[in-house]
């Protein structure tokens, strides 16, 4: 699932491919992935983009129209959707089916007083989704708060105001483990299953750690880690085309996916808990003190 470095990377990407330029078409092809009506999806052709921004894993196209108040074309990757640039998409408008291709974006013929490196006219991208949970989902809105994911969403992490004392207050009388809290947009947004794991094994913390029990001295931790890990997978996201994000994050990670494999910190085995549709990584020398964690629905919680 793209996270928020992802989503970051994908912005900066897009803000210095698409600001300025105009939508010929916007095209859904799978039935789904629409969920707004009004405005309809046909109201962002002819617009310009004015800006691209980040909601937590939301997208956000700004789209000007002259004397129009602006439109917003969001997107939720979801857990298997990617969005796939291309300087020169196909003349044929795509046709529903049962492949992977979501909704297509074509951008407008370049005015003739185009500079050099903005991009071919027919220029755009896809929206497109693996698998048979067809969870990607596109909003056209007059404002972003009109999303629901968007108006019930946490602090951004990244945020000025996300600070030390700021996580203290959100962790204050939780009663949840660590792992559900670091992944709840509603209490911190963003952050996902992979980053999740990342956090807790810089921070050297169980993912079943009772969220309303740490100490000061372990919330200025798990805050520094939360801050260093997204901070640092965003810098090694910087510049890398959007086609090639997905394999930099997975070789960014340093315990998610990597059950069986040694620790880089201490040399460990990292183990696995498996859920039914998911599942989370650690290290126990580095997280529990060397216990490892029994499957979670007959395990008890290690603090």
């Amino acid at each position: 699932m793209p996270e928020l470095p992802e989503v970051e990377a994908l912005r900066d990407f897009l803000t210095g491919h698409l600001v300025g330029r105009e939508v010929a078409t916007a095209l859904p092809v799978s039935f789904h992935v629409l969920k707004t009506y009004d405005p309809p999806l046909s109201a962002v052709a002819g617009r310009t983009v004015t800006g691209v921004a980040r909601h937590g894993k939301f997208l956000d196209l700004t789209l000007g129209g002259g004397q129009d108040p602006p439109l917003h074309l969001i997107t939720h990757l979801a857990r298997a959707g990617w969005l796939r640039w291309q300087e020169k998409l196909p003349a044929a408008p795509p046709r529903p089916g049962k492949g992977p291709l979501a909704l297509r974006v074509t951008l407008a013929d370049l005015p003739p007083d185009s500079s050099p490196g903005e991009g071919p006219p027919g220029a755009g991208f896809d929206l497109t989704e693996a698998g048979t949970q067809k969870r990607l989902a596109v909003y056209v809105v007059r404002d972003p708060a009109e999303v629901p994911g968007i108006a019930r969403l946490g602090p951004d992490p990244l945020a000025d105001a996300f600070t030390a004392e700021a996580l203290a207050a959100i962790l204050d009388g939780e009663r949840r483990q660590l792992k559900g809290v670091l992944r709840d947009q509603s209490t911190v947004a963003g952050i996902g299953n992979a980053y999740s794991d990342e956090i807790l094994h810089v921070a050297r913390m169980s993912p079943f750690k009772p969220a309303g029990h740490l100490t000061a001295s372990e919330t200025t931790a798990l805050h520094e880690a939360i801050r260093t890990t997204l901070g640092d997978a965003i810098a090694r996201s910087r510049g890398v085309a959007a086609g090639k994000l997905k394999a930099e994050k997975k070789s960014g990670l340093r315990v998610h996916g990597r059950t069986g494999e040694p620790c880089p910190v201490c040399g460990d085995t990292i183990r696995e808990v498996s859920y039914r549709d998911s599942s989370l990584q650690y290290c126990p020398t580095c997280q529990t003190g060397g216990k490892p964690l029994a499957d979670r629905r007959t395990s008890r919680f290690l603090k």
